[in-house]
């Protein structure tokens, strides 16, 4: 993807008023979501996104670069905080979901005790809704996520105090 066919699939974004749209081209994946102003271009190579973030004239691409480090800086911190919480991490990348359904209560809250096998909460991937069960019992700490929150493998979900 050129710096051109970027610039004119974000007017068209804008234009038709998408807040969020991913794009995987062969090895390149765009992922664009607005209100948030996080975009996000990967491949895999590291030096071809690289060359075409500065390059680019638009607005959308200077926070590219800043955008991936911060993310992947913070997710580190959180469990570091508080030595002997078992943190749960997403198997997979897709949105997250606090609940079942919209309007009904969420799986957990902090402050609630939680079970081995338990269902904490639903990461849709693919129109597909996988529910995330706990591997530990124990008391839910923190939610480190907010609920339809684009969430990436690995991402910590919940802190855990095993029992």
């Amino acid at each position: 993807m050129n710096q051109k066919e970027l610039k004119d699939l974000i007017d068209f974004l804008v234009e038709k008023d998408i807040t969020e749209f991913e794009l995987e081209r062969g090895d390149l994946k765009v992922r664009v979501k607005r209100g948030a102003e996080t975009v996000a271009i990967t491949a895999p190579s590291a030096p071809a996104p690289m060359q075409m973030a500065p390059a680019d004239a638009g607005r959308s691409a200077a926070p590219t670069a800043p955008a991936v480090p911060s993310a992947t800086a913070a997710a580190p911190a959180e469990p570091a905080e508080e030595a002997g919480l078992h943190i749960v991490k997403s198997p997979i990348v897709g949105t997250y979901y606090e609940a079942p359904s919209p309007g009904s209560p969420p799986f957990i809250k902090v402050g609630d005790e939680v079970s081995a096998g338990q269902v904490l909460c639903i990461v849709e991937a693919m129109k597909l809704m996988n529910e995330i069960e706990s591997d530990v019992a124990g008391e839910v700490v923190k939610i480190l996520v907010t609920n339809n929150q684009p969430i990436e493998y690995g991402q910590s979900l919940f802190a855990i105090r095993p029992r």
